[in-house]
């Protein structure tokens, strides 16, 4: 890391990452506190809060909003002391891992939040494992310490066994459950209270020299006293000390104590982020690395949001700058194809807010609108031709077939699927032989999201069917070759929306087979999403 070139302040000062948890962790409600801290909205709304007036901040779509998940990925930027926060909201529901993943791809960091009595769950092991092959720096939250959870050593050596990695505690819990009253800092060596009363309000803190100072007694009860002196001398014994380097290498977390819900812990997760996370990172292009300090404008597009303003049909194209400093109007050649295009009204995300940007840096994430030109994976430059490697599309693990309710509509729905396959949500195969499109996702729940989107935006009802098939693999090898193979076995053929031919099929036996009989032609199950 030391040896990357000095960034302009502008880029240096900027964080760009995302949060990552199984669901239910309170990773939503961590997303409100940073945007209340960061003085993006003035209330927190609870997700299961009452009424319109506290709808969540970061959920817009209206099934999220009705079921209090998260299902798309959000982007928002503020400003927290110095430096400028762009935080990347990830589902963390499982069946939209895809999205999620390739949401990674556009960050630096991850805070990983994890539920204080429920330790590693599956999910987070998941998205954990993306987060290793990127070599990102973890920053850990362990929340909801204000209600009964498990011991802190247990959930300290869960996280080093699950997921191999060092921990190092920078704040320790005092008391847990009801007897929680806060935690203390070991980077500062200060005692933070919680605030129970007040859920938006920040705890208080004393500063105190070191654990013997006789000011602790007078806020923390002798018996949790002396099991904090016990824990932290085993601490200091047992576990790492926290090492910058080692951090930014991805083989150390900082594991801060927590309740996002009243606000506590949050804004030393805040300062840890600020302080000790990585700047704008060089990103990977097919042609070569780009350094975030290089003058010229480039960037990729990592993900695609259709109809957030359902009234006018619009997509906006999330967008990570790569490097340069991008001013609005300005000319940006989109690689796929080779056409200039003027970015006139890009946006930037305050929460449910959007504004215009006149101006963003390397690090930076914005919204440029657009009528279907941009996909998943373009790349924008002025002028040199590059590919970002790395934005993976997975192979669907459902697949089902779809039919609209009304048979006179299937131009609307064949629209309606292709721009849920360009934004990312699905996958839209064309069997070579019958009508009708197969649908394949990586999770059931989003079936239902489909039905209820392309209802809501197209007033369009449909239904969705098994399908004979179940799994789907991308063809590829000598043309030759890919053309007799789809010929003679027509039944389980089909393109997927970028005309790609993808083989259908019911059994893994077949898969074998066919790498049996063919060796020269590649089945995978992942597509690079490149130009």
């Amino acid at each position: 890391m030391s040896n990357l070139p000095v960034l302009p302040p502008e880029i240096a000062r900027r964080r760009t990452f995302a949060i990552i948890s199984h669901p239910d962790a309170g990773k939503t409600t961590l997303t409100e506190k940073f945007l209340l801290f960061g003085g993006a909205i003035q209330m927190a709304g609870q997700v299961r809060a009452k009424g319109e007036a506290r709808r969540t901040r970061s959920d817009f779509m209206k099934m999220e909003q009705d079921r209090g998940i998260s299902v798309s990925a959000s982007a928002m930027s503020f400003e927290f002391g110095p430096y400028l926060f762009n935080l990347v909201d990830t589902p963390g529901h499982s069946d939209f891992s895809e999205d999620t993943y390739r949401t990674l791809t556009a960050v630096d960091a991850a805070i990983m939040v994890i539920d204080g009595a429920k330790g590693v769950e599956s999910q987070t092991r998941k998205l954990f494992e993306v987060c290793r092959l990127r070599d990102l720096p973890i920053l850990t939250f362990c929340n909801k310490m204000d209600r009964e959870s498990r011991d802190t050593f247990e959930i300290i050596d869960e996280i080093q066994e699950n997921l191999a990695i060092d921990v190092a505690p920078v704040s320790w819990p005092i008391g847990m459950g009801r007897d929680f009253i806060g935690a203390y800092d070991l980077l500062n060596d200060r005692l933070e209270i919680m605030d129970r009363a007040d859920r938006n309000k920040v705890a208080e803190s004393i500063q105190i020299a070191g654990l013997d100072d006789p000011k602790l007694a007078e806020h923390v009860p002798a018996d949790l006293l002396t099991k904090l002196r016990e824990d932290l001398e085993m601490a200091r014994e047992l576990l790492p000390a926290f090492d910058r380097q080692s951090f930014l290498e991805g083989h150390l977390t900082p594991i801060w104590f927590g309740s996002a819900i009243n606000s506590f812990g949050v804004k030393e997760l805040m300062s840890g982020i600020g302080e000790f996370g990585p700047q704008p990172q060089p990103q990977n292009a097919a042609e070569r690395q780009i350094s975030p300090d290089e003058k010229p404008v480039t960037g990729f597009v990592f993900k695609v949001q259709a109809n957030m303003d359902p009234k006018h049909r619009d997509r906006v194209a999330f967008v990570r700058l790569a490097s340069g400093h991008f001013e609005r109007g300005m000319k940006l050649l989109h690689v796929r194809s080779k056409k200039p295009m003027a970015v006139s009204n890009p946006v930037l995300f305050l929460a449910a807010d959007r504004e215009l940007a006149e101006e963003a840096w390397a690090g930076d994430i914005i919204g440029i609108p657009n009528h279907g030109q941009l996909r998943i994976g373009d790349a924008l430059t002025e002028g040199e031709a590059l590919r970002f490697t790395g934005i993976p599309s997975f192979a669907p693990e459902l697949l089902q077939t779809v039919r609209a309710g009304d048979p006179m509509k299937a131009k609307h729905l064949e629209k309606a699927l292709m721009q849920f396959a360009e934004e990312g949500a699905a996958k839209v195969f064309k069997p070579m032989i019958g009508s009708g499109f197969i649908v394949g996702v990586v999770g059931a729940l989003q079936f239902e999201v489909l039905a209820s989107r392309i209802e809501i935006e197209y007033g369009l009802p449909v239904r969705f069917e098994s399908s004979q098939f179940t799994s789907a693999r991308w063809v590829s090898g000598p043309k030759d070759k890919v053309e007799t193979f789809a010929n003679a076995n027509k039944g389980h053929m089909a393109q997927d929306h970028d005309g790609d031919l993808v083989y259908l099929t019911r059994l893994q036996w077949d898969i074998d087979r066919v790498q049996r009989d063919h060796p020269e032609l590649k089945l995978t199950a992942t597509k690079e999403m490149m130009v």
